[in-house]
């Protein structure tokens, strides 16, 4: 169908094996025939947790990111494992970064965040039902939790506060879900 606007990959090779990314570069076909070369973040794929409490606020954090030198905004999330079925990832990563364990889990989408130059993919999952216990952080992962409205989430995204995108898409997200414009399947 999409066959006029197809790439196709004629070579290529790991210019960098990485213990989280690697980057290919690729040769490949034109539509028109004409040859050009693609680099790319390979990428394992991830997940994100949209962990609501029961009396409607969400569980966040606050974590600092190395490459924009700064402190984000974020939805608790987690690379997957090799393997790993998405929904323990889910499962896990919210237990290690919050402490939280949940009853509900309901898969909401996914999401590729940056496809122009990498083939990540973040599965969206909605937890509810939590139950509070402690964080089991990673070796060399530091973060805060906190709980926000989903109205206050809505207002640092418009302010620039949240700018991190799968937490800009998870509040939307939400603040569908609890206006009951969406449905989750």
């Amino acid at each position: 169908m999409d066959k006029h606007l197809k790439e196709i990959r004629v070579g290529g090779e790991l210019v960098y094996d990485g213990k989280f990314l690697k980057v290919q570069k690729d040769q490949v076909a034109l539509p028109d025939g004409q040859h050009t070369a693609r680099e790319y973040i390979r990428h394992p794929g991830a997940v994100v947790i949209l962990p609501v409490l029961d009396d409607g606020s969400v569980l966040m954090e606050r974590q600092f990111r190395y490459p924009l030198d700064q402190v984000f905004i974020e939805f608790p999330a987690g690379k997957i494992d090799p393997g790993e079925d998405p929904l323990a990832c889910a499962k896990r990563e919210l237990e290690e970064e919050t402490g939280y364990t949940a009853k509900d889990w309901q898969f909401v989408s996914v999401i590729h965040n940056a496809i122009a130059y990498s083939d990540e993919h973040l599965d969206l999952y909605l937890a509810r039902g939590l139950k509070a216990g402690a964080a089991k952080l990673d070796e060399g992962e530091f973060l805060e939790t906190f709980t926000a409205t989903i109205d206050e989430l809505l207002d640092w995204v418009r302010s620039g506060k949240i700018t991190d995108v799968k937490t800009v898409i998870g509040v939307f997200w939400l603040d569908k879900l609890r206006s009951g414009a969406w449905k989750l399947d």
